[in-house]
């Protein structure tokens, strides 16, 4: 079972103190939980030089020390609604990472948040026949509108039909799913774009955010993807998928240091209600907390 990066540092403070072998250790483990090599080299050096500066010894003012280094890579995006505006988030994720579930959940958040039942689900993903079920039977559960047309449909046309007759209806909110298939970069980049381009100039007066979903188990892949759909449409935010007790979590991390990315939510569970805005002191102290 992978363990969380709080883990691993209360192994590894637990056998050693402040030596060089320490310090190699500790590369590793940050490494080994998502931060990526060239964050975990920089935070380390950064820490060493602060750990000989302060003569830091105990394990409690290393894991202080390291937790300052790794807090001003991790930043809250807050997507509030805009009252007497529609608003339009598109979801994106390649496929697998928990995307049409996340929909769901935001849903239920936004629902419970400002929306009521003005919120209407696109069934953008038409290249995915389960997908789109998936999406309306989450659409049932919750008593929310989802627009849907034939499998192999065109993407956009699903999305602006539903931002068109969200405008008709009085609703507040649009979540819009997306492709995920990764077949190949420069599909799914045209694919995303002429989305993107649609949602823009047909609708240009709407609050319009694209979130990516990363799954917090699939390591540094998140960081590729994060990059080729940031290159594709320019993502606002990150939502962390899957982040339970076998996530290591510190691809938030990584997205954030080369991507300049923040994150709005974490998905902490399986039911609907297990979405919660992400917050950098828990996250944190989530990280290195414990040791």
């Amino acid at each position: 079972m992978r363990k969380r990066l709080s883990s691993k540092l209360k192994e590894l403070f637990g056998r050693r103190q402040a030596s060089e072998q320490f310090f190699d250790e500790l590369e590793d483990v940050l490494i080994e939980s998502d931060l990526g090599a060239t964050v975990a080299f920089e935070v380390v050096d950064e820490l060493r030089a602060e750990a000989r500066r302060a003569q830091l010894s105990s394990k409690e003012e290393l894991a202080a020390a390291l937790g300052e280094r790794l807090r001003p890579y991790l930043r809250r995006v807050e997507l509030p609604l805009t009252a007497d505006q529609l608003n339009v988030f598109l979801v994106l994720g390649v496929n697998g990472v928990g995307k049409t579930t996340t929909i769901a959940k935001l849903a239920q958040y936004y629902r419970e948040h400002g929306a009521g039942e003005g919120v209407a689900l696109a069934a953008g993903d038409t290249f995915r026949a389960a997908a789109v079920e998936q999406l309306s039977l989450h659409g049932q559960k919750l008593g929310l509108r989802v627009v849907s047309q034939a499998s192999g449909a065109d993407p956009g046309a699903v999305i602006y039909d539903t931002i068109e007759s969200a405008k008709t209806r009085g609703e507040c909110l649009v979540l819009a799913d997306t492709a995920g298939r990764m077949h190949t970069k420069a599909n799914l980049v045209a694919e995303l774009g002429k989305v993107d381009r649609i949602v823009r100039s047909r609708s240009p007066e709407c609050n319009y955010k694209k979130l990516l979903v990363v799954d917090a188990t699939t390591g540094q892949n998140g960081l590729r993807q994060a990059e080729i759909f940031h290159e594709a449409v320019g993502v606002d935010a990150i939502i962390l998928a899957k982040y339970d007790s076998t996530a290591r979590g510190g691809i938030l991390v990584s997205v954030a240091k080369n991507l300049g990315l923040g994150c709005a939510f974490l998905g902490t569970g399986e039911k609907l209600s297990d979405l919660e805005p992400f917050d950098p002191e828990s996250y944190l102290t989530e990280l290195v907390g414990g040791v």
